[in-house]
């Protein structure tokens, strides 16, 4: 099994992730309201630049790999696009905000670059999606507002490959397909399986959480024709709209809350069970393939974390097994369980990569339904990259997987 890229980035959560187009960079949210971009420096990433104009934290990030051009989306009820331009002062190229007129009055939550990077959808606890589109003539950025019938706060957004159609989740407990036509900047599209006639704000499609729970990842597959998402219960739901079909994959796991398409017939999913599982299926039917993580030993967070980054282990006096002690449990309220003192691995670290949360899957290495390569960020501060070919069986907590 390939050993996945292992990378410590902060002890503080990391909220969003999302790399440049060559992967020589990375920006990242840690929690806060400033937005960090790192730089690969050999097996590292080193901190380079501080970007702050949020007033509060930072909730989503992406980065539009031909404009070169980051958006950024907070609990402030703000987002800006950021660009690259030289300072007019010293002459030196930095990161210049540009403010976008959201017109919410509750967080905004999620935010993606439409496909043609022309224009981006801002999800927001206002019961609203934000479709954000460049006015030239007053250099700023307006949004035109997908409200009816979204009931709850709108939780992830994804843009189909034609940049019109949009798929939402929200709190209400519903996945949903929206048209985000503008007349001045998109083509009239083609004919989909979704849909003909596709005015502002049209609902092509409206999908139920199987039991009830928050859908907390919508994502179409790379042709578009099909929807996947993830729900609070535990659930994988795949959408035929052509068949109709709606496959459920449910799980004795907890639940998922990112996930990324990976070819036509394959997704990985990651959220609180901290292991990214891959997916497979098609239209006669779905299952989960396996997990790519190796939950066979616990990842302590000494030798067995340096083993994963290909690199040696650090020695010297800040890595005894008292200093981890104490570090693990001011940092992750881990404690001994021995008498003795001496921590016990199988107790105080999960038998994964990530010992938190998973916040986000992002695709790493590949094109569009080829992805060969995907990262992960989570709560515990680690950003891991995964090689999709490499799948473990699945562990008991997941043998409970069955299709609905």
């Amino acid at each position: 099994m390939a050993t996945p890229e292992v990378y410590n980035v902060s002890q503080a959560p990391i909220t969003a992730h999302a790399f440049n187009a060559d992967r020589t960079q990375v920006a990242v949210s840690l929690n806060s309201s400033e937005l960090q971009i790192l730089s690969r420096s050999g097996i590292d990433w080193t901190p380079t630049e501080t970007l702050s104009e949020h007033d509060k934290a930072i909730t989503s990030i992406d980065w539009a790999p031909n404009s070169n051009r980051i958006v950024t989306a907070s609990q402030d009820r703000n987002a800006y696009v950021w660009q690259q331009a030289p300072d007019p002062l010293t002459g030196q190229t930095v990161w210049k905000p540009t403010l976008v007129l959201l017109r919410v009055n509750r967080a905004a939550t999620y935010v993606r670059w439409s496909p043609f990077e022309d224009k981006f959808a801002v999800a927001s606890g206002a019961r609203a999606i934000a479709i954000c589109s460049f006015d030239p003539d007053n250099n700023w950025w307006v949004a035109k507002q997908l409200k009816k019938p979204i009931r709850s706060t709108v939780l992830s957004v994804d843009w189909h490959p034609n940049n019109v159609l949009l798929a939402a989740g929200s709190a209400d407990m519903k996945a949903r397909v929206f048209s985000a036509y503008i007349k001045d900047v998109d083509k009239r599209p083609a004919p989909t399986v979704w849909g003909e006639k596709l005015p502002f704000n049209t609902v092509c499609g409206e999908y139920s959480s199987p039991s009830g729970g928050w859908v907390h990842a919508v994502g179409f597959s790379p042709s578009g024709d099909v929807l996947a998402f993830a729900s609070h219960d535990s659930t994988i739901s795949i959408v035929y709209p052509g068949g109709p079909a709606i496959f459920t994959i449910r799980s004795n796991s907890l639940p998922y809350v990112t996930l990324t398409w990976t070819s036509e017939d394959a997704l990985v999913a990651a959220g609180h069970d901290c292991q990214p599982v891959l997916f497979t299926g098609s239209p006669a039917g779905w299952q989960a393939a396996g997990s790519l993580d190796d939950t066979s030993a616990p990842k302590s967070s000494g030798g067995a974390r340096g083993a994963l980054t290909g690199a040696a282990a650090p020695v010297g006096r800040l890595n005894s097994a008292a200093f981890n002690t104490f570090r693990n449990a001011d940092s992750r309220g881990l404690g001994s369980s021995s008498g003795g003192g001496t921590p016990l691995a199988g107790d105080t670290e999960l038998f994964t990569v990530h010992q938190n949360t998973i916040t986000n899957v992002r695709a790493y290495d590949g094109a569009p339904g080829a992805v060969t390569r995907v990262s992960t960020s989570g709560v515990d501060g680690r950003l891991v990259v995964w090689n999709v070919n490499a799948v473990s069986s699945l562990g008991a907590r997941l043998s409970g997987l069955r299709v609905g």
